[in-house]
């Protein structure tokens, strides 16, 4: 009898196997696919959907901050906005004679927005952004790179009392994160203290104004360095005395600084006069000098407006400028050059220098081992006489 029982379920066991194996695991196999390549695809989407490449993006508004300045808020078409760290930036590309060229631009809106807002300044002698001032406008679709950068709050390293300094549009990716962290109910305490050349230089003043006067744990000190008539706030520069009387007690706060390369090198000395260590100050590199000619290091016989020969190893030959960094030359030939931060870090644009002298701040970001192997970073590297490169 046991014999017989024991038969009989093994035989339903097979009957069970074979139906498995007819039926329900084909149609299984049909609706879920567990090889290697499945699974390599599925997590290529899932890391492109939050860390795209490119970006597609149509313009959806132009909102103008100051008479030199305007916002894009940017939609994206080819699927949302990706999750970004407020401060981080992307890489507008442009098409321009004949080329595409590309700008880094903080991220002003907030995480979790459905756009993307773009702040542009325009300024004299620029390239890029005069040309989007004048010709970008609402329906205009361009492609960007997805964010990046590494200029944003770490909690556990940077604390909870933390000082942005900001100098003209290098306020904006302090936008994104005052935003951020005023939907967020404010979980850490800010003082913003802006540097602007005049008062109609201010981005986002009477929003800064207004969210300060909300909450008590933001302050908001703008600064003008050339007032005008009847002008009654705080002026100078941000140095020592004007930053210890915006902020106070400096003890245990972390500083973040984003502006152009004067006004940032002009806080680092003020902050190590007040005694901050290097520790609690976070810098943003801000794309190359405007004045490279006024950095230490610039040999006095080379003028800005000095012109010399490019040669491009297997290429054309172009004419550069010494005040303007060898990337924008080559932009400004129609040369397509890659680049992402434009202020020496990534070293996407890097080219080996085969011959010639060239000009590198000490305070830019390139990395040791360029400089040792012949590799120079065009977004910061000016030409002080004839060179010869490989892209």
């Amino acid at each position: 009898m046991m014999l017989r029982r024991f038969a009989d379920l093994s035989g339903m066991v097979g009957y069970l196997r074979l139906g498995l194996q007819k039926l329900i695991l084909p149609r299984f196999r049909r609706e879920t696919d567990y090889s290697v390549a499945a699974y390599t695809s599925a997590a290529a989407q899932a890391v492109a959907r939050i860390h795209p490449s490119s970006m597609l993006l149509r313009v959806q508004e132009v909102i103008q901050e100051t008479p030199s300045t305007r916002t894009f808020r940017f939609q994206r078409m080819d699927g949302p906005v990706p999750p970004f760290h407020p401060g981080q930036y992307v890489s507008l590309r442009v098409p321009m004679n004949g080329a595409e060229v590309s700008r880094p631009y903080s991220i002003s809106s907030r995480p979790g927005a459905p756009y993307l807002d773009l702040t542009v300044r325009d300024r004299p002698g620029g390239f890029v952004a005069p040309h989007l001032l004048a010709v970008i406008s609402e329906g205009d679709e361009l492609v960007s790179s997805g964010p990046a950068g590494s200029f944003f709050h770490e909690p556990l390293i940077d604390g909870s009392d933390l000082v942005l300094l900001a100098g003209g549009s290098g306020v904006t990716p302090f936008a994104s994160m005052v935003r951020h962290w005023d939907s967020q109910g404010w979980p850490v305490r800010v003082r913003l203290v802006h540097g602007s050349r005049t008062p109609d230089d201010v981005i986002f003043g009477a929003e800064l104004s207004h969210l300060a006067e909300s909450s008590p744990r933001f302050s908001y000190t703008s600064v003008i360095s050339e007032p005008t008539e009847g002008y009654r706030g705080p002026s100078g520069l941000l140095d020592a005395e004007r930053i210890g009387s915006a902020v106070g007690d400096l003890d245990g706060k972390t500083f973040y600084l984003c502006g152009p390369l004067a006004m940032t090198s002009l806080c680092m000395a003020a902050l190590e006069e007040l005694g901050v260590p290097r520790s609690r100050i976070r810098r943003e590199l801000y794309g190359a000098a405007t004045h490279v000619t006024s950095l230490p290091g610039w040999p006095k016989s080379v003028s800005p407006n000095d012109s010399f020969e490019l040669a491009i190893e297997g290429g054309t030959t172009i004419a550069a400028r010494a005040g303007e960094p060898i990337l924008v030359a080559l932009e400004r030939h129609g040369v397509a050059a890659r680049s992402l931060c434009r202020s020496g870090e990534c070293s996407v644009c890097r080219v080996k220098l085969l011959s010639g002298e060239v000009f590198v701040s000490e305070q830019t970001g390139t990395r040791e081992a360029d400089r040792e192997r012949g590799y120079i970073h065009g977004c910061v590297t000016h030409p002080l006489g004839d060179l010869r490169i490989r892209l």
